[in-house]
């Protein structure tokens, strides 16, 4: 097993009107991990507890190999959420300096070199900065003192396509030493699937699965059929099934299996977002 720089076990939190249940899974040393689910489902509050942010009902928390209420683990994390929290009258030099005080790792050199990669200015004042700029430079700052983990939370909402390929770049490098992690939540799920190794679906406080982002990929599939024909798909061969218009989905974990088991059948490619989908509201999923 690799070993991991997060490892979550039977974690549980409960609320008013929501509870985490009995939340586990790892990110590996040198590995992406994305985290998906509808809004609300517990990604955030996974994410606070991760960080000790909230107090615990149940469940273990180690980072690098400790507990997590150790909170010398904090040095070695870089986080970031979906907004900028540096204040709009500085300028990035001026954060370099301030971060500089603070985390006895940071490396000015790489800092400006990544503000001049990213093309970030240096001497402009934070409120003048698009989303995308204040968002890359957010990540800058969450990299450049040497952590060993990324969390981040919907980092790359409300981005275009253009400043989101150039932030998920920016996170393939960091993991280039097989060392450092990222854990991403996202409800993009585009983005989780370009770069993600492994992905973790939560719906209602509940894991439903954590799996290797290429097994669901590659072999994950929609296998669509008349009514008619539905009585003979094995509920074996199937994991969750919706009723369209037209036809009957069944989301399957062995494509090629459905395709020849199947021949009266269409068998499409799932992509991440069709699987979550299957996942979240199976039958009750109707298309217009």
């Amino acid at each position: 097993m690799e070993e991991d720089n997060v490892l979550v076990q039977g974690l549980c939190k409960s609320f008013a009107e929501f509870a985490l249940d009995n939340v586990s899974f790892h990110v590996p040393k040198g590995r992406i991990v994305g985290f998906i689910g509808e809004n609300g489902a517990g990604k955030s509050t996974t994410i606070k507890l991760i960080l000790n942010e909230l107090k615990r009902d149940a469940g273990k928390v180690y980072i690098f190999g400790e507990e997590n209420t150790r909170n010398s683990f904090k040095k070695d994390i870089g986080l970031v959420l979906d907004e900028c929290n540096f204040h709009e009258c500085f300028t990035a030099k001026v954060v370099g300096k301030m971060l500089s005080r603070i985390y006895s790792s940071w490396d000015q050199s790489l800092y400006m070199d990544y503000l001049d990669k990213f093309k970030i200015p240096t001497d402009k004042q934070i409120g003048t900065f698009s989303k995308g700029m204040k968002m890359k430079l957010s990540i800058i700052c969450a990299m450049v003192h040497k952590a060993k983990l990324l969390i981040m939370d919907e980092a790359t909402s409300g981005l275009d396509p253009v400043v989101r390929d150039e932030i998920l770049d920016m996170f393939l490098d960091f993991i280039q030493d097989e060392e450092c992690s990222i854990f991403f939540s996202s409800h993009i799920t585009s983005d989780i699937q370009k770069i993600a190794d492994y992905v973790v679906l939560i719906h209602q406080g509940k894991i439903i699965f954590e799996e290797q982002k290429d097994d669901l990929i590659y072999n994950y599939g929609i296998l669509r059929c008349r009514d008619e024909d539905f009585s003979e798909i094995s509920p074996d061969d199937y994991i969750v099934t919706r009723k369209t218009n037209v036809s009957i989905e069944c989301l399957v974990k062995d494509k090629e299996n459905a395709r020849k088991k199947y021949q009266n059948a269409i068998v499409d490619t799932a992509t991440l977002e069709d699987i979550m989908l299957f996942y979240i509201k199976g039958e009750s999923l109707c298309e217009d």
